[in-house]
């Protein structure tokens, strides 16, 4: 677990190195203050109330360690009886309690300190992570997400990175305070009695056992209440969409029922990880309690008896220190109960940034500046799962300046070729190329600049009417804006809102009419200007009214492009230079309308059915 958690941070801990060297100076010097703050009570309860009536005398320091405890006692005591045969009883009790308290109020500074400066690496941590998801969900092929589930992805990316936050960043201070408390209150316990020290590691090994026992099934216990959030959000998600076919089909109950039984799962799964993650403390501050009392029994055992292990007063001071790590070890096993469930999370999250790229981009590809010539698809076959086909064989020119059409029976392969283009998806087999250049030697950015899309839903953002049109177009004049949007037949009802085109226009567009929003997302491919364009069924959902409108501007953008349209609508598509026809993966008729329609072939029946 620990051996993870420390992988995690070594790859996200690098530009916070000086806020981590920061946090280790400051806990060293925290700790080493909590340490020799309370030295001062030893000479004080030994002299000070006359249970040590030895003369000491001051003397030469030496670096042996075998000397080196003796001669701190002995010059500690020498200062001390200074002090009160010069000041006094009393002052010398004044003094070294200001000394504890000035020593104190500098190590609770320090501790403040080193809690403080880690607060900008585990923000920067959390905020690299957001950013790292949200990069490669933006970089990820299409395909990606037809095969995950929506709300299961926006869980990973909000829920899953919060509980990373909560977890395993929040103890990144306790990774660091608590091991330098426990190794200095260990050497400093060793320095004053190895031997007891010696019997109190024979306990906390075990302590440590029994809690990382329940700990272990955390990890697994988040990563399903992980997975049933994401449940939870996808149902949701699936609400919202269709909230006008639940109310339409009077299935209320019903979805109500499939939201019931996962929350219900999510509620149950959430208690079970709750309880043993509220059981850390109690158990903890029991172990803690229980090695406490055998050791005070133990060492009061060995006093009692005359042993010369050590005095009351510095066993007084041992068991200070003892307590002082204890708190630690404490911190340490409520550490160990909160890093699974952020690991659990981390690997959800890690799903995202390692899913494999299939879409990869040359590190010298050739120049694509500008169309010329033609787009050209040579025995191109396409899948989605190994072994089911859903293009075969295609072999397609498309000439600059010509309107390509695309027709056939849903599901005959129209949308995911026209995808082929932008490298939305690679071939399977056989080759794509633009002006002679296979598509998987140019570069992305270069290839899709020169492509404009006018879909069949049209994809707004919660944003205003000048910045959804100037979407992916950088430096636009708003006089080309407006020039854009009137020539989308946009202008009108664009300026007709409160704010013009400052105005909101809601999530995905909601304020707008099907065939405003449409024409929005024309007015943006028309501001973009490109050279190729392709148009996925983009009047198939609109009344006859809104269709004339779209239509007419959609004739507008045509002009001296070269288009590809895939038509729902026979009727829209009637002009094109050629026609093609799939089905089943297939092209099985090409040419224009009329040709076709003396083939007495699949569009003739196509054509007919739409006559009905």
């Amino acid at each position: 677990m620990f051996r993870q958690f420390f992988e995690i941070m070594k790859r996200y801990l690098g530009p916070y190195r000086k806020y981590l060297v920061w946090s280790v100076v400051l806990n060293v010097v925290s700790q080493l203050l909590n340490v020799f703050s309370f030295v001062v009570l030893i000479p004080i309860l030994n002299i000070l109330f006359e249970i040590d009536r030895k003369t000491y005398t001051y003397m030469e320091w030496t670096w042996s360690i075998g000397d080196m405890s003796t001669v701190i006692k002995n010059n500690g005591y020498a200062l001390v009886q200074a002090l009160m045969n010069h000041r006094g009883a009393f002052a010398t009790l004044l003094l070294m309690g200001t000394a504890l308290v000035l020593m104190t109020g500098l190590k609770t500074l320090c501790y403040f300190a080193s809690s403080a400066v880690i607060v900008p690496m585990r923000s920067g941590v959390v905020k690299d992570i957001r950013m790292q998801v949200y990069r490669k969900v933006l970089r990820l092929p299409l395909a990606f997400f037809n095969a995950e589930r929506r709300g299961d992805i926006v869980a990973r990316m909000s829920a899953d990175v919060q509980q990373v936050e909560t977890s395993i960043t929040s103890s990144i201070d306790m990774m660091i305070k608590n091991p330098i408390a426990i190794v200095i209150c260990f050497a400093t316990m060793i320095f004053v009695s190895w031997q007891l020290t010696l019997f109190v590691l024979v306990f906390i090994p075990l302590a440590g056992w029994v809690m990382g026992k329940v700990s272990r099934k955390l990890k697994g216990q988040s990563q399903l209440t992980q997975s049933l959030w994401g449940d939870i959000l996808s149902q949701l998600d699936e609400t919202l969409g269709g909230l006008r076919i639940v109310k339409a089909f009077i299935a209320e109950q019903k979805m109500e029922k499939r939201f019931e039984d996962v929350n219900m799962r999510y509620r149950d799964t959430f208690n079970s990880m709750s309880i043993r993650q509220a059981s850390a403390h109690p158990m903890s501050e029991f172990m803690g309690t229980l090695i406490i009392v055998i050791v005070l029994c133990f060492g009061g055992w060995l006093i009692l008896r005359g042993t010369e292990i050590m005095d009351a007063s510095t066993f007084i001071y041992y068991m200070v220190i003892l307590y002082s790590v204890i708190n630690p070890l404490k911190e340490l096993s409520k550490a160990s109960y909160q890093i699974p469930l952020g690991l659990a999370s981390m690997d959800r999250i890690d799903f995202i940034l390692q899913a494999d790229n299939p879409i990869k981009e040359l590190d010298s590809p050739e120049p694509l500046d500008d169309f010329t010539d033609k787009v050209e698809l040579r025995d191109v076959s396409f899948h989605y799962q190994e072994g089911v086909d859903v293009l075969k064989h295609i072999d397609l020119t498309i000439p600059k300046g010509k309107t390509v059409a695309l027709v056939g029976q849903s599901g005959s392969g129209k949308s995911t070729l026209v995808d082929l283009i932008p490298r939305y998806h690679d071939v399977s087999a056989g080759t794509l190329y633009i002006d002679g250049k296979d598509v998987r030697s140019v570069s992305i950015q270069q290839l899709r600049s020169l492509i404009g899309n006018v879909n069949q839903e049209a994809i707004l953002f919660n944003d205003t009417f000048y910045n959804n049109i100037t979407f992916g177009v950088e430096n636009a004049t708003m006089e080309q804006v407006v020039e854009a949007a009137k020539i989308a037949n946009a202008h009108d009802f664009i300026m007709e809102s409160e704010n013009g085109y400052d105005t909101m226009i809601g999530d995905r567009g909601g304020r707008l009419s099907g065939g405003q929003r449409q024409r929005l997302s024309i007015a943006r491919a028309i501001l973009k200007n490109p050279p190729i364009l392709i148009l996925d069924e983009a009047t198939s959902a609109l009344d006859t009214e809104s269709e004339h409108l779209v239509q007419e501007a959609l004739d507008r953008l045509m002009k001296s492009r070269t288009t590809v349209a895939i038509a729902h609508r026979l009727s829209t598509i009637r002009h094109a230079d050629i026609i093609h026809v799939l089905h089943e993966g297939r092209i099985v008729e090409s040419g224009q309308h009329d040709e076709l329609i003396a083939k007495n072939g699949y569009y003739k029946r196509l054509y007919d059915m739409q006559q009905l």
